[in-house]
């Protein structure tokens, strides 16, 4: 079975982490964000996935490879300019080798869930339908367009967002699709499968099937979802087959936690990062050979590559560049986000502006 991966999106909510890093390579939990999905789905039964890239589109080949090392053949396409949801899918058209009623799984990039991807493509060939979509519920859908699907599961409408939703199940971004219906997408201009395709489906009377499911789902698109998202996965919350092994956190090969420093909430430690004594790292996201100072607080924040966090310093909800360096006794607070190389002198206070 094949899937589809859309992962050109440029991740501008997560400045200035993406700067270097699409944010499907971002690391969550010691490997990058994608290997997380990509076991999801090798688990689910697929063996091989196009990957539809844009943004820093060869960073990914170079970081993933044939794929064999995640029991999986990767093909990659790269998308030259923006096509939308639907356009991407079609824009990979050709490099899948499936049949015409062959299921087809496609899959945002930047979602961790614990849905059964399984039994959804298993709901699909039993159902005959077109296309099958993940659904979830939340608490308040006034932020998202809603699913209303009948008795059957058949969906019934595609809604905008609007003040009172007419139901809290939501599209969660995976989908299952029958092979033929990718060809049908209109090639080489933009198209969004929420906004035509699934409408346009609906209106001929093809049979677009929800599949309900609760379990974790969690959109990885702005910084404190991403450290959710990556705490989620060292604490066992979502699951993935890429953690071997869950814990209050994950201190990676090669870093050095002194005696004292205390760590939790599913806290990772990079490679080659160093946390000195006496110093409190909770629900943080600390990257590879970062520093964090003697008696430093870190929350909810991530620490970039070769980042320095000085002696006393406090960050609480805050974002540092690969290599910045702050100095001691300073306290950058939620909202902040400082750009690659920024140096911060001794002492100062930062609340929520960038820096």
């Amino acid at each position: 079975m094949e899937a589809i991966i859309l992962v050109g999106g440029q991740g501008t909510r997560l400045r200035p982490l993406t700067l270097s890093t699409p944010k499907p390579l971002l690391p969550a939990a010691g490997v990058p964000m994608l290997t997380h999905l990509i076991g999801k789905a090798v688990a689910a039964g697929v063996d091989r996935v196009v990957l539809a890239t844009s943004y820093r589109a060869e960073v990914f080949a170079e970081t993933l490879g044939d794929g064999s090392q995640l029991g999986v053949e990767l093909a990659y396409v790269t998308e030259r300019e923006p096509l939308g949801t639907g356009g991407a899918i079609r824009n990979v058209a050709d490099l899948l080798r499936s049949g015409p009623d062959d299921v087809v799984v496609i899959l945002n990039g930047d979602v961790l869930s614990g849905h059964d991807l399984a039994g959804q493509v298993a709901t699909h060939r039993s159902s005959g339908a077109a296309v099958t979509l993940h659904l979830t519920e939340v608490a308040d859908a006034t932020a998202f367009g809603c699913v209303p699907t009948d008795d059957t599961g058949r969906v019934t409408a595609f809604l905008e967002k609007m003040p009172v939703p007419v139901t809290n199940r939501i599209n969660a971004g995976c989908y299952t699709f029958r092979r033929s219906l990718i060809d049908e997408i209109p090639a080489g201009r933009v198209v969004s499968v929420e906004r035509e395709t699934f409408p346009a489906l609906l209106a001929r009377d093809e049979l677009v099937v929800g599949f309900v499911d609760t379990a974790y789902w969690l959109d990885l698109g702005t910084p404190e979802a991403y450290v959710t998202g990556c705490c989620d996965l060292v604490t066992g919350r979502a699951p993935s087959p890429a953690v071997p092994a869950t814990g209050t956190s994950l201190v990676l090969d090669g870093a050095s936690v002194a005696d004292g420093a205390r760590l939790g909430g599913g806290t990772t430690i990079g490679a080659r990062a160093v946390v000195g004594t006496g110093a409190e790292v909770t629900g943080s996201v600390v990257l590879d050979g970062a520093r964090i100072g003697a008696g430093a607080s870190v929350r909810r924040s991530v620490v970039g590559r070769d980042a320095v966090v000085g002696d006393g310093t406090v960050l609480d909800g805050a974002v540092l560049g690969d290599r910045v360096r702050v100095g001691s006794r300073n306290e950058l607070l939620a909202g902040v986000r400082v750009w690659p190389d920024t140096v911060i002198a001794d002492g100062a206070v930062r609340f929520s502006a960038d820096v």
